[in-house]
């Protein structure tokens, strides 16, 4: 197996290949990973009962994969990497802006999954926790350095490995004793609820900034109806599944919350050695795509600035610099994860939202699909350097968000004042949505009624 000789470029025709249920396989083994059982905690930590928080997990998973899966289906028809094509709303340069944003993204994700894989392994590795991050750090590195077709055979291997292990960790699960009253309607609590549907909507537009990298490489002829339901069935599915069996573990095993990993493989009794392996696999499974993303997002913001030849060393480099510096990270944020977490997820909600309505809008609204992938690469190409009309509703959105918001860290006035429910997803979608679709309209018309793109 060779290491994959594409980077940011366009993939040609010549070199598609694939069908689109390989997709399914993808983004419902991406899920199939302690970390999203671990999201699957933090609604009952907000308060709600497993009757509520199950139904807030598959409302919100339903409503963010709409999103996630709509990114998707843009892979096959202009064969370029998710954040790259971005450059055709924000311009060339003006990409950089939200491409900081998912950088430190990849990166928490990255620092989340490694320390939930390293306490899991900690009672039974000699590493140590620094040893079993920088092990794991190094695992990730050598897999996503084989890049897409490496990812794509172990994330289909691990998707029917998962189906049996989670099958039986959920008929465990089920025998735990759980508290009456917990699956009962009674209880419910509209701001706790709101804020675990945006927790599960944020979860699936989690996946938005680098979901069209994998769907890319598939032939342009590829239809778009198969790539989002086969995307859409995929991380709905393993997504909610995951994060409800944590919902119920975090139930009905003291202390759940403080070690997700090690409960789960003890869960198994007996069984727990081979549990331990496959948790770390699972982790390492899905780190290759905040590594392989992470990567892409580099190349992406150093490309305008220096026009850079990316080959299978320079590749090999970033990744590598990218892991040490994710696996630092790791090391000096080992304490009270589940408060870290929280507060990550929501502080990705603020950036992404924004984004993937700018995004969405301008693919499907306004150019309808059609770009010159050419002028994406030339900052004097059509798309221009800066679009200041994207990049300031992407900042205004940002902007209007904080009063609405309520985290553990901020309660914006809004938020109190409608006694902590939080709309600020709200804002974050419709305002960039409705202000870039609008103005941008309006220049079209401006200039004469020139289409948007050829």
């Amino acid at each position: 197996m060779q290491v994959e000789k594409r980077s940011i470029d366009f993939i040609p025709e010549n070199e598609r290949h694939g069908q689109p249920g390989s997709l399914f396989y993808i983004w419902f083994g991406a899920n199939m990973n302690i970390t999203t059982i671990a999201s699957g905690v933090l609604p009952v930590m907000l308060g709600l009962n497993l009757f509520w928080s199950a139904l807030a997990i598959v409302l919100g998973s339903l409503i963010g994969a709409v999103f996630m899966a709509s990114h998707s289906a843009q892979g096959p028809r202009l064969g370029i990497p998710q954040m790259i094509q971005s450059r055709a709303q924000f311009g060339v340069l003006g990409a950089v802006l939200p491409l900081l944003f998912v950088m430190l993204i990849y990166l928490g994700f990255f620092v989340s999954n490694t320390l939930l894989a390293a306490q899991a392994i900690e009672s039974v590795s000699p590493l140590g926790g620094t040893g079993n991050i920088y092990l794991i750090g190094a695992l990730c590195f050598v897999v996503a350095l084989y890049g897409y077709r490496l990812i794509h055979r172990l994330q289909k291997l691990l998707s029917l490995l998962s189906v049996l292990v989670f099958l039986a960790a959920s008929a465990l699960a089920l025998g735990l004793p759980i508290p009456a009253g917990q699956w009962s309607p009674a209880g419910f609590a509209l701001p706790q609820f709101l804020v675990a549907v945006s927790i599960a909507v944020t979860w699936q537009l989690s996946y938005a900034p680098y979901v069209a990298d994998y769907s890319r490489y598939l032939p342009s002829a590829t239809p778009a109806a198969r790539v989002f339901w086969f995307s859409y069935a995929g991380t709905v599915a393993g997504g909610a599944w995951m994060m409800i069996l944590g919902a119920v573990l975090s139930v009905g095993i003291g202390g759940f919350a403080d070690n997700v990993g090690s409960h789960l493989a003890q869960l198994f009794g007996p069984g727990a050695l081979p549990l331990f392996l496959f948790i770390v696999y699972g982790q390492v499974a899905i780190n290759v795509f905040n590594l392989y993303g992470a990567f892409m997002s580099t190349v992406t913001v150093i490309e305008p600035f220096a026009r850079l030849r990316v080959t299978p060393r320079v590749r090999a480099a970033f990744m590598l610099l990218i892991s040490l510096i994710a696996s630092a990270l790791c090391s000096v944020s080992q304490e009270n994860f589940i408060a870290f977490f929280l507060n990550f997820i929501f502080f990705m909600s603020y950036f992404l939202i924004p984004w993937t309505a700018i995004n969405l809008v301008d693919y499907y609204c306004l150019r309808k699909g059609e770009y010159c992938v050419a002028d994406i690469f030339d900052p004097r190409g059509r798309y221009g350097r800066v679009n200041l009309i994207a990049c300031a509703s992407f900042v205004l959105a940002i902007v209007l968000q904080v009063p609405f918001m309520n985290t553990a860290l901020y309660v914006g006035p809004i938020a109190s004042a409608l006694g902590g429910v939080d709309l600020a997803w709200a804002v974050g979608l419709l305002v960039p949505a409705l202000s870039y679709y609008g103005l941008m309209r309006r220049r079209r018309m401006a200039s004469g009624a020139q289409p948007l793109s050829p």
